[in-house]
């Protein structure tokens, strides 16, 4: 199993902050109050931008959209931002090998500001953080993960990325990487099919960069 790289490239929420429990709440909520149809609705949306839900589930409800957006900065506002248990002494390990690493979220930066406001040592634990404004297409479009290899200026099959969920999986699974799963979201056995490796913590990852 190959777990030498030059680069890492980690998905946000669930992968590096502790966060999906809270975005599931809050998207478990929208599902019920306006998809009562769909019960799995906080499922199906995980790792996709506001503009990708809303164009799938609220297309043309201008006045919706703008109340769910004002609902989810008001809620943003209000998080926690806990690191994932590992997470950050993993990636301060790889900091000090001087592998490059960037995060591919599908936050927007209008989010990442809140983001930033809790954990500012953010901007410096990372090389490059790329955000939805970034890229042309969201997971589980690959597009995001192949232009954070490009910014990195390494091939993205030297490249390793850390996801939860399935729309994350998926996208690096597409962009050529070697992909490894955190059952910090899932688990182990609906996503061991769309990686190359499943962990439970990056505590428990032993690859290391060239």
């Amino acid at each position: 199993m190959r777990k030498e790289f030059r680069a890492a490239l980690f998905d946000l929420d669930g992968v590096i902050l502790d966060t999906e429990g809270q975005y599931g709440r809050f998207w478990g909520q929208m599902g019920r109050e306006f998809h009562p149809e769909v019960p799995d609705f906080a499922q199906r949306i995980k790792g996709q931008t506001l503009v990708q839900i809303f164009d799938a589930w609220f297309q043309g409800q201008n006045e919706r959209q703008a109340d769910i957006k004002r609902r989810l900065d008001d809620y943003e506002r209000q998080m926690e931002y806990p690191y994932i248990k590992g997470t950050r002494a993993y990636v301060e390990s790889l900091r000090r090998l001087g592998t490059p690493t960037a995060i591919v979220t599908s936050s927007n930066r209008e989010k990442m500001e809140n983001v930033y406001r809790a954990r500012p040592e953010l901007k410096d634990l990372f090389s490059l953080i790329l955000t939805s404004e970034d890229f042309r297409a969201s997971k589980p479009d690959p597009d995001c993960y192949l232009r954070a290899a490009e910014r990195l200026g390494v091939s993205i099959r030297e490249c390793v990325v850390f996801e939860d969920s399935v729309n994350g999986l998926r996208s690096g699974r597409a962009s050529g990487a070697y992909v490894v799963g955190l059952a910090t979201t899932n688990p182990r056995e609906v996503i061991a099919p769309l990686c190359d490796e499943v962990v439970d913590t990056l505590e428990t990852f032993e690859g290391g960069g060239l």
